[in-house]
């Protein structure tokens, strides 16, 4: 059988001061490392931990990506809030140090129409943590068709299944909405995101250092998905949703002919 490449899609640096494992974000990613080696993932999308304030943060994530660029990815986390007006610099700035998506939290407020538009100009997708919110979801999915939304853990890392089973539908009927399966417990859940959204709408995400990555990466197995929407899951979605962010020589003035968000097309 061929080694499949796992990109867990959804790996934080630090904790936030969260007492779980190793309060020095150095130790603690370590361990997260050392703990996905022993299940076979390799490769991840680096965010910070949601502390607020993110210049910090930002730096130290894109320090660890530049020194290993062929495993890690990485996303810069902003607050839409209190980065209101300078969203924009920010995004171009990290996207110069090789940032291939955006991150906001709902402990800092939802996204805007200011992260929409950086996004969009970037050709990022934004990992988006709206705490169950699905309305705002709904809301920025409409309002900008063109930029990919992924929506972590069914839209609630608190288990609210009533948000989850909205998210389900949103993701069969918005192109341009994706969720990962980090922290899902509800299993039966993530049967029917798939049932009937797709395989290309979810993307396996542990959100370590939280998170052990092995239970998460079995809920993936459990799926019993066929090889092409296993891969989709395990690696192919989310390079397909940042394959432009990542590519900045393509980017140019004339808009590009690229796929829906939501086309399952394996140009990675």
């Amino acid at each position: 059988m061929k080694h499949l490449e796992i990109i867990d899609s959804h790996v934080h640096v630090g904790t936030a001061g969260v007492p779980l494992g190793p309060p020095d974000y150095r130790k603690s990613f370590d361990l997260w490392v050392t703990r996905a080696a022993t299940v076979g993932v390799h490769r991840a999308v680096l965010l910070a931990a949601p502390v607020g304030t993110y210049a910090a943060a930002n730096s130290v994530v894109a320090n660890l990506v530049e020194g290993a660029p062929t495993k890690w990815l990485w996303y810069v986390f902003v607050n839409a809030a209190r980065d209101r007006d300078g969203i924009h610099e920010i995004v171009r700035v990290a996207h110069s140090r090789g940032a291939c998506g955006i991150k906001v939290h709902w402990s800092d407020g939802v996204a805007t129409d200011e992260v929409a538009h950086a996004a969009f100009h970037h050709h990022m997708p934004v990992l988006f943590d709206p705490g169950g919110d699905i309305d705002i979801v709904a809301y920025l999915a409409r309002r900008h068709p063109e930029v990919s939304w992924i929506v972590p853990h069914l839209s609630s890392f608190s288990d609210d299944w009533r948000a989850q089973v909205r998210l389900i539908s949103l993701l069969e009927h918005s192109s341009n909405v994706f969720t990962d399966t980090a922290g899902v417990r509800y299993f039966d859940l993530l049967v029917e995101a798939v049932a009937r959204a797709g395989a290309h709408k979810v993307l396996f995400g542990s959100d370590g250092p939280y998170l052990h990555p092995a239970p998460e990466l079995a809920k993936i197995h459990a799926l019993l998905l066929c090889p092409e929407d296993r891969e989709l899951v395990l690696r192919g979605n989310v390079l397909r949703l940042t394959r432009e962010a990542r590519q900045p020589f393509r980017r140019s003035h004339a808009h590009p002919l690229r796929a829906l968000p939501g086309h399952p097309a394996r140009r990675w």
